[in-house]
């Protein structure tokens, strides 16, 4: 199996003792260059900061994956670790989210990343996505290891779109029988929706119901 080190792996076939062997052997090799590597941007005072050292398997190229904020001129750094590695280098520019990727972690859900095991791409993900799914829009719950919002909202959301379509929004006014109230929330999973009718009190009906009534 080869892995660009951003979880896109393909299977070739099961490895023979001797590539297990020389994989064994890549991974001490890349802790030096790891550190070989950190401490020459630290001494340099680079404004980038290293991710990880991969290997390939033939150790025909190693490659850095690093993050910056800003493009950085890396040409003399990889003279200097081509000479000392003796081998051809690749510096590899990821973002916050790859970073996640290749670090791998647990989040808030107590799994590992998604985007560490399964995720082949990243879907973009608003804000939006978590108030209509009815998310509490607290920084600390509805954000990954990454620092970015969480993945999964984007798995759930079309279905949530389709509950709630022809559906008034949290805050709206609605007109029944009992009288004209404001929509307070959804629960999606109970198939209902809590009304507040002023003089009335909270209203839960079925969300089918609010649909036959407002048509």
């Amino acid at each position: 199996m080869h892995c660009d080190g951003c979880g896109r792996h393909s299977i070739l076939r099961k490895a023979d003792p001797e590539e297990i062997r020389c994989d064994r052997e890549n991974r001490a090799l890349e802790k030096d260059a790891y550190r070989i590597c950190r401490d020459i941007i630290a001494d340099w005072e680079m404004a980038m900061r290293l991710v990880k050292t991969e290997y390939l398997l033939d150790r025909s190229k190693a490659i850095f994956f690093f993050t910056a904020e800003k493009r950085v001129d890396f040409r003399e750094l990889v003279r200097v670790l081509a000479k000392r590695l003796q081998i051809r280098i690749e510096m590899r520019q990821i973002g916050i989210r790859d970073e996640a990727k290749v670090l791998g972690g647990v989040g808030p859900c107590g799994m590992a990343f998604c985007c560490s095991t399964f995720l082949r791409e990243f879907a973009p993900i608003s804000v939006k996505m978590a108030k209509e799914q009815n998310v509490i829009l607290n920084p600390t719950k509805i954000s990954g290891g990454c620092g970015r919002l969480l993945c999964c909202l984007h798995y759930e959301y079309e279905q949530y779109q389709e509950a709630t379509s022809g559906l008034p929004k949290a805050g709206k006014k609605v007109k029944l029988p009992e009288g004209t109230g404001k929509v307070r929330t959804y629960n999606f999973f109970a198939g209902t929706v809590t009304i507040d009718i002023p003089g009335h009190g909270p209203l839960t009906m079925s969300v089918d119901d609010l649909r036959e009534q407002l048509k």
